[in-house]
């Protein structure tokens, strides 16, 4: 018995290292092409965005005297000087609406989105005199694609010019005179959206934004200011930031919903398959040992590759189906192996009842757990505990000596 149970662990930690192995190939295989993947998508897509508001500046000369000595001789000279000069920023009304649009790139999902966006800001000149006022946009992402760009003050459209990743445009105005700029533009990116107030600590004054989402599970990244306001609206969310005088060093920002990601997914259930072949071994040590049906440790072994056969497939078949599909596929193929290989060594009610579903439980149920992110432990722990109390009361009132002397008598017989 001893050297049976031996046997049987020796092929359970070398099921477990080549477990340990896959799963180590899998997240290498997922995380190693991770950079130049998402560098693809954002260069097909778009970056990250984070939009700030737009500035309005002028530009006063004035003429400077200033003396230099050249060859031993005082000059002096009359020269201009440009001073720039910010206009303050006093409302601000900004509507945004985000499209979710998810694309893959091999083991993984690219939260991709589309963002409409709209603002009205207002400006005024607090001199004394006219001024021709730059109006400047600083568009959110170098790495991106604009549509629709469009620049108005006061109703009037502006000529456009850019450079960088700035759009701009210029217009007379006079002395207190209020201007509203309006902005706009269609845009696409890649896992967040923000809207920065400036660097460092910043006063807001009288800002509105609203952000309207076809998605519902978002998250708000570390850092940035929650929603003054949320309303669910159908599919997604309706979320609004209103300060009268707000002075802050945060920003505003929405991180997109993550789908269910095929490699990670694969490689945690890999690397958590050899809790699963430990259930599954010991229900099937104990049904076979009150029953006392005789499984050579070559048995276990090709028990144990039938399980190992479900991750390996599935490790290379989500690369090509969805995750989903290819669970189903590889369950059906690791069921199949091993009902169909105990119906010849036991029997086929054994084979499709007692190993069928302790199967179904331990690697299937257990594995499919992991599709439910943070209720993952709880499941599997009641599970487990399920499995305990089922096990405890089945053979509660086994005499195991007798049943261990009596698997050894009949070891040494049949030796």
């Amino acid at each position: 018995m001893f050297k049976r149970l031996a046997a049987i662990v020796f092929i359970f930690v070398c099921t477990a290292v080549a477990w340990a192995i896959l799963g180590s190939t899998i997240f290498y295989r997922t995380y190693s092409s991770d950079s130049e993947l998402r560098g693809r998508v954002a260069s097909t897509w778009g970056a990250p965005q984070e939009q700030a508001p737009p500035t309005a500046t002028y530009v006063v000369v004035t003429p400077k005297m200033v003396t230099s000595t050249e060859n031993g001789n005082v000059i002096t000279r009359t020269v201009e000087e440009e001073k720039t000069y910010p206009l303050p920023l006093q409302k601000s009304r900004v509507d945004v609406a985000l499209h979710l649009d998810y694309r893959r790139k091999g083991l993984l999902w690219y939260s991709t989105y589309g963002v409409r966006f709209a603002g009205a800001y207002q400006f005024t000149n607090i001199d004394e005199k006219p001024h021709d006022v730059l109006f400047k946009l600083h568009l959110p992402a170098e790495q991106a694609i604009y549509d629709d760009v469009v620049l108005t003050v006061n109703g009037t459209p502006l000529s456009i010019l850019s450079a960088k990743a700035d759009t701009y445009g210029t217009a007379i105005m006079g002395p207190h005179e209020t201007a509203v700029l309006n902005v706009s533009y269609g845009s696409q990116g890649i896992e967040s959206w923000k809207y920065n107030f400036g660097d460092g600590v910043n006063q807001v004054r009288d800002f509105e934004l609203r952000v309207t989402t076809d998605f519902k599970g978002f998250d708000f990244p570390e850092n940035t200011l929650s929603p003054t306001q949320e309303r669910p609206i159908p599919n997604g969310w309706e979320l609004a930031w209103n300060y009268k005088n707000l002075v802050s060093g945060y920003t505003i920002g929405i991180a997109m919903p993550q789908r269910l990601q095929p490699g990670p997914l694969t490689g945690r259930i890999s690397y958590f398959a050899p809790v699963s072949l430990l259930f599954f071994f010991f229900v099937l040590f104990t049904l076979t040992t009150i029953r006392g049906i005789e499984l050579h440790p070559m048995n276990y072994f090709f028990l144990a590759c039938a399980f190992f056969s479900f991750h390996l497939l599935m490790a290379y078949l989500v690369d090509h189906i969805s995750i989903h599909a290819a669970f189903l596929i590889c369950s059906c193929v690791s069921v199949f192996l091993v009902v169909s290989y105990l119906r010849l060594v036991v029997g086929m009610r054994f084979a499709a009842v007692e190993a069928g579903l302790a199967q179904f439980v331990y690697l299937i149920l257990f594995s499919y757990a992991f599709f439910f992110e943070g209720f993952t432990g709880l499941a599997i722990t009641i599970g487990a505990i399920l499995s305990l109390f089922v096990a405890m009361q089945v053979t509660g009132r086994i005499r195991w000596t007798e049943k261990f002397a009596t698997r050894g008598a009949s070891a040494g017989s049949l030796s």
